[in-house]
């Protein structure tokens, strides 16, 4: 299947010479997970994108080439249901199970290569990358272009198509998860995925791409993501969140992901990303997203290399 173009929906400063993406294949508890690389081995940081609902690792390629330009390695995986990765039980497939994969990801590539590690977090990936930072204990930043916590009613009208669904919605799925959990629906029933973009022709792309936006979910993954219980922004102490949040997104509005942030008890900065939609590919405010990012992997580079050395 040849995967669609989103870098042309960029600016061409930023996919100019950008790297094509090298396969690689992890096999965790009987799935096949497709992470899609561009290795640097002598880049001070690596960068781990974690996609959201309507995304996979294609649609985000454009933003590891912007961290490729930054200096950075970058990985992306497609998390089960989503991209490349082969799932032995797709209708099986739950929230947590997202969770727990990228955490064991997170460790295995930490034991594998120390480099500092930026998790890179879009659309409800943002929550997960914050997640994964806090049960690890194992990432030195995390960055994310939305905080959407499913805990707020707000933010669950907000994430469902209808918002009605997702303020009652999601208690009536888990009263009835035995019966319909494993049903499959098109991600796009149920999620504003039509509002990933004002751009109308990468908004039809994120909605149908079947890698993507077109995947189908089970009922059951909807009812653990609106139930799920994350680590509460109060505890979460030690690492650093950056909020890239568009400004003009038309699906999550920023004032839902500055809530969550606001209470994050660690060190945090906010960045608005003007004239952006959901999916950040506009001008200013792609510029300010390279420029946040540049000066945080910096920043990260920066404490790696004045670390004190552990004794001999």
């Amino acid at each position: 299947m040849t995967s669609a173009d989103y870098s042309k929906f960029m600016p061409d400063r930023y996919t100019d010479h950008m790297p094509a993406p090298t396969p690689t294949w992890w096999e965790w508890n009987g799935n096949t997970v497709h992470v899609a690389r561009a290795v640097a081995p002598d880049a001070p940081v690596r960068v781990l994108g974690i996609h959201g609902a309507g995304g996979y690792s294609g649609a985000l390629w454009p933003f590891a080439g912007i961290g490729v330009k930054l200096g950075a390695e970058v990985l992306f995986p497609d998390l089960p249901l989503y991209g490349d990765t082969v799932v032995a039980d797709p209708a099986g497939v739950r929230y947590e199970q997202w969770v727990d994969l990228l955490c064991d990801l997170v460790r295995a590539e930490k034991a594998a290569d120390d480099r500092p590690l930026v998790l890179l977090g879009a659309s409800i990936g943002g929550l997960l990358a914050y997640e994964v930072a806090a049960r690890t204990g194992l990432a030195d930043a995390v960055v994310a272009t939305c905080l959407l916590d499913p805990s707020n009613p707000s933010a669950r009208a907000a994430a469902a198509r209808f918002g009605p669904m997702g303020v009652y919605g999601a208690p009536l799925m888990r009263r009835t998860e035995r019966l319909v959990g494993r049903i499959r629906v098109p991600i796009r029933w149920v999620a504003d995925v039509a509002n990933m973009s004002s751009n109308r022709e990468l908004a039809t792309l994120c909605a149908t791409d079947p890698r993507g936006g077109g995947v189908r979910v089970p009922l059951g993954f909807l009812s653990s993501y609106f139930s799920f219980e994350h680590t509460a922004p109060e505890a979460f102490r030690t690492t650093p969140v950056l909020l890239t949040h568009p400004a003009d997104d038309r699906w999550t509005p920023p004032e839902l992901s500055l809530q969550f942030l606001r209470r994050i008890n660690a060190p945090t900065g906010f960045v608005m990303l003007d004239g952006c939609g959901h999916f950040p590919v506009e001008e200013p405010g792609l510029t300010q997203f390279h420029d946040a990012v540049d000066t945080l992997l910096r920043s990260v580079a920066e404490r790696h290399r004045t670390k004190p050395s552990p004794p001999a």
